[in-house]
Parts: structure tokens; sequence; C-alpha cells
């Protein structure tokens, strides 16, 4: 009788176990594809948002009448001069490194903003996205390969309708990769090897797989990890756990959408421990742009009073709660609400505060 008991006692219990284990790995699939999907989703957001100040870099420096003039008129000095003056200033004063050059209609190097050197060198047999502003006269922000792979915003200068040349911004993923860094995610920027001819400044660059690490500030501790990756598994499956990390993967294409490489970004298994459950994992990337967000809902907000809802009695409490940033706003406001009021009036909303310290110390 106890053994006829025990045995679908058993059973019952074996089927349990089975569901919740497979319960419990169809969820942390599905919060690591999720993860995926935020950190690549954060990798398109901050590539655009450098390509964009990139092109506005340019769009400014293409206004600049005098190096407009020393392009039409041939003068390389100057063109020098004025780049490398207005680029030194934005040094100075913002601490932004920016890395721009003039090219002619004729696709030779006319200035550049960190050296002189080059004058005069034609560019044309491996600047091939250039090709493009045959047929287009709008400015453009793309990854490019040129003697290195980076992020070259474009700008064609026209003078009375007269084409002159471009005026380029480049950036080469440092503060990207930066900026992945700070939130605990490695980036791996990997030109495929077949361009290797075109970024002949990439020879000696790190190589794994058939792929060259474009990015010169990657973190090496993840080198022998990614050099025992099936990278044709990852492209495919488009994420692979090894060693204790998950690697993500993400094509890399130029500006004629072709496929030039690849975007690898790793996350080490135990920062999965920080998403205790299924809505911290969304909390993960509004953290790590909190200032820009901050920035956005306080440029809506401000246009309007900020604490309509709140009479003057209510903003006292309010007082301690306000954040650094708002500081400014709240004491304005504040103080308006309570000017409205008679010093009686004041004395009263002070008498009506119940007023609570907290005290610090140890019971001796």
């Amino acid at each position: 009788m106890l053994k006829k008991t025990i045995i679908p006692f058993i059973l019952i219990l074996s089927i349990i176990f089975i569901g919740a284990f497979y319960f419990k790995k169809e969820v942390k699939e599905q919060k690591i594809n999720t993860i995926m999907d935020q950190i690549t989703s954060t990798l398109d957001s901050e590539l655009h948002l450098h390509q964009m100040d990139d092109l506005k870099m340019a769009l400014f420096l293409s206004s600049n009448e005098g190096l407009v003039n020393a392009l039409e008129n041939d003068d390389e000095d100057l063109g020098y001069k004025i780049l490398s003056q207005i680029t030194k200033t934005i040094k100075t004063n913002t601490d932004i490194d920016i890395r721009a050059q003039i090219i002619t209609n004729e696709y030779n190097i006319f200035a550049r903003s960190w050296d002189d050197i080059y004058a005069g060198m034609p560019i044309g047999d491996y600047r091939t996205d250039l090709e493009y502003f045959k047929t287009h006269s709008a400015p453009r922000t793309s990854l490019e390969i040129g003697r290195r792979l980076g992020v070259k915003a474009t700008v064609p200068i026209y003078k009375d309708g007269v084409f002159l040349g471009f005026i380029e911004v480049i950036s080469f993923f440092k503060s990207l990769t930066n900026f992945f860094s700070s939130i605990g995610v490695d980036l791996y920027v990997l030109l495929d090897v077949e361009h290797a001819d075109s970024a002949i400044f990439m020879m000696d660059n790190l190589t794994i797989d058939d792929y060259i690490v474009s990015n010169i500030n990657y973190n090496y501790n993840h080198i022998q990890s990614l050099n025992s990756i099936d990278f044709k598994e990852l492209q495919k499956s488009q994420i692979l756990h090894l060693d204790g990390k998950y690697f993500f993967y993400k094509g890399m294409y130029n500006g004629n959408h072709d496929l030039i490489g690849a975007f690898v970004l790793v996350l080490p298994q135990r920062y999965l421990e920080y998403f205790q459950n299924p809505e911290d994992d969304i909390s993960f990337l509004i953290n790590i742009t909190r200032s820009s967000l901050y920035d956005i809902v306080k440029k809506e907000h401000y246009q309007r009073d900020v604490y309509p809802q709140h009479e003057a009695e209510s903003m006292i409490y309010l007082q301690d709660a306000i954040t650094k940033e708002d500081q400014a706003v709240y004491l304005d406001e504040a103080y308006n609400k309570l000017d409205a009021h008679t010093k009686d009036e004041l004395i009263q909303i002070l008498l009506n505060q119940k007023i609570v310290k907290k005290i610090k110390g140890k019971i001796k």
C-alpha cells in the first residue's frame, strides 16, 4: 500500500520539478533576449547621437566663409590654419576633440585639423563612399572605411552653385566604447578582414577570427573568450554564452547598407543578478540614460509652472525632496507663492507644519 502511494507521489514531484526547471529556463532566456534588445537598441541610439553630433559640427564648419574661400583659392596653408584654430578653440573650451578634414572636388586632401603633412594626397581610391555625392547633394553621416574605419559626417561645399569639395568630421568609437564600459558592457567594433587592403592604418590592429578590432580602447579581458567563439554561430543566433559571459551580435553596415563587420557586446553573467524581476531589466537602460531623460522632461515641464498643483503650505514639505538640478526653479516658485501671503499667514503656515528632525548618533 505504501509503495503504491510513494510511486505516484514521486512521479508527481518529478513532473513538478521538471516543469519548474523548464519554466525557470524559459523565463531566463526571455530575460536575456529582452536585455539583448535593450543593449542593441541603445547601441543604435548612441551611435545615432554621435553621428548627429559629428554632422552638426561638419555643417558648422562648412558655413565658415574663411574655410570656403581658402578651398576656392586653393590656399592649403590658410585652410589648415583656420581649421586647426577652430578645433583647438573647441578643445580648450569644451574638452572635446574634433577631427575634421577638407577634401577637394578631385578627392585630394586639402587640409586636416590634426596635421598638415598629407595636403594634396589623393584618397579617391579608398574613399569609394564619396561617389555617393555624384548623384546627391545632401550631407550624410555613416560608418565608412577609409584608411581607418570610422564615423564620417560629410558635407559637400558649394559656392555660387559650383561644387568645391567636402568638409568632414571623423570619429573612431572611443566615446562610444567608453559609454558602454560605464554601464558594464564591453563593446568590440569588428571590421571584416576582407577590407584590410583599404584600412591600411589598421594593419597592425588586433585580429579576432576574420575581423579586425577597430576601437583601440577595447577591454582586453574578453579577448581569449572572443577567440574561442564560433562567429558564424554568433551571427546566426545573435546570442552566445561562454566563460560566464553573454555575447551579443549586431551587424555593422556602411552608408550603402553593405555588411562590413559587426558590433559585439559582452555582458558578464554576474550582472544579470541586477535584474531581480521582469521590471528591473526595463529600468536598466532608463537608469543609464537618466540624465538625458531628465533634460528632456525638464525642458517640456519648464515651459509651464512646474508646481501648479502645490500650494505654499505643501511646498514647504517638498523642499527636502527636490533634486539639486531643480533647486533654482523650486526656490523661485516657492518664493512667488509665499510672497502672496501676509506676515501673519506665513506665521500660521509655519506653526501648522510638523517639523521632524532625525538625530544621528550612538547610544553609549
